[in-house]
């Protein structure tokens, strides 16, 4: 992990294998590890602490992914067979925030992505400000991704590259890297969840959880028309040409790419390839209409030093789960202009796009529209590491 000193850590801990592995590999390195577990829904007392490796009872949460009942029990219990105090954190306030994004960006238009949020926000935002109040040096967690300290810090994908979540920590402020330890990022997974079985661990073979943890049926759309019933209504299904081919119950059921649930028949298959917030509009097409040379993003954070040439090519990342593609970028203040080197399908707005050199994340913005791209833009290619480059500085 690049730490050699025994270290205070404060570790969040969910219940799942993980973050519990996270625990005994931070031990092993001979650091003094605190736990944490984030109670997103109950009205008690923030903190709640018993040390010594037990903790209070969680008070019930409904099922929430992994913010559950059993998630609280799960990580007790293994808080308890490690030694490792643990506390229990109530940031209902905070993840409120997380939930009202969700749903703001949804009547936007967009699709938003809230474990980025929560990481910026939550887990390397308000709960770095509580560990540096117990005086701990760094903060974990159990992301598949790494953090290397070797005179700079780097955030970089996980060595399992199936499992990597560095694109979901691109948000992270870079003056955080330095207190950052990410130690399962190093391992695949199944060595992670060797690691739990042979430290007698109850988790080992606990699934990985899929859903987001306040939306567990993975019914996203009844949260929305809940907490807005008025900004849910019936809208026109247009073609590419304006002409309309059908009803749609609210465009926030769909998404950028989306083939599956328009309702329509027309002897081929159709894809979302625009939603229109202000019109209450969807516009559908076919397979090659959802193809895109480029795109605009806002709202940027970088994790280098920014870039003192304008344009320089990378790989970038559209999605989480997206393999990184070349691309050329340009940086003007907070837009991030990204042309791909080959057309990408489905860039929706209100995701993230993520720039990588090599495994090494630079930074990225959060996707404002698509375009298409037409004429040649010079850039400046980056260099390795070792070099000096005159686009992204290292």
């Amino acid at each position: 992990m690049g730490v050699r000193r025994r270290s205070k850590v404060l570790l969040a801990m969910s219940g799942g294998v993980d973050s519990s592995v996270a625990a005994v590999l931070l031990k092993e390195a001979g650091h003094e590890v605190v736990g944490c577990f984030m109670r997103h829904g109950d009205d008690t007392d923030e903190v709640a602490a018993v040390s010594g490796g037990a903790a209070a009872e969680a008070p019930a949460m409904g099922h929430q992914g992994c913010c559950s009942v059993a998630d609280a029990c799960d990580a007790k219990h293994v808080a308890a067979i490690l030694n490792v105090p643990l506390y229990v954190l109530n940031f209902k306030r905070e993840f409120g925030r997380v939930i009202d994004y969700f749903v703001d960006e949804y009547n936007r238009g967009r699709t938003p992505n809230p474990c980025i949020r929560c990481n910026n926000w939550l887990k390397f935002g308000r709960l770095d400000d509580y560990a540096r109040s117990m005086d701990a040096d760094f903060v974990a967690t159990g992301h598949y991704a790494r953090v290397t300290h070797d005179g700079e810090s780097w955030l970089r994908e996980g060595v399992d590259r199936h499992k990597d979540q560095s694109y979901v920590l691109f948000g992270t402020p870079r003056t955080m890297l330095s207190r950052m330890l990410l130690p399962v990022g190093h391992y695949h997974k199944d060595e992670i969840r060797r690691i739990a079985a042979e430290a007698g661990l109850p988790v080992h073979d606990k699934p990985d959880s899929q859903e987001i943890c306040f939306v567990p049926d993975n019914d996203y759309m009844h949260l929305v028309r809940r907490r807005t019933p008025q900004r849910v209504e019936a809208g026109p299904i247009l073609d590419r040409e304006g002409n309309v081919l059908g009803r749609h119950d609210g465009h926030q059921h769909y998404t950028v790419g989306q083939r599956r649930g328009l309702s329509l028949s027309l002897g081929h298959p159709i894809y979302v390839v625009e939603k229109n917030a202000d019109t209450n509009a969807v516009t559908v097409g076919s397979a090659s209409d959802t193809f895109v040379g480029g795109l605009i993003a806002t709202e940027t954070n970088w994790l280098v030093d920014p870039p003192s040439d304008p344009d320089f090519a990378c790989h970038v990342k559209i999605r989480s789960n997206a393999e990184a593609k070349a691309a050329e970028a340009r940086v003007q203040g907070d837009r991030l202009e990204i042309r791909f080197a080959q057309p990408q399908k489905a860039v929706s707005p209100g995701q993230a796009v993520v720039c990588y050199d090599g495994d090494r994340v630079l930074g990225g913005g959060w996707i404002d529209h698509a375009v298409q791209v037409d004429g040649e833009t010079p850039v400046t290619p980056l260099r390795s590491e070792g070099e000096a480059s005159s686009s992204v500085r290292s």
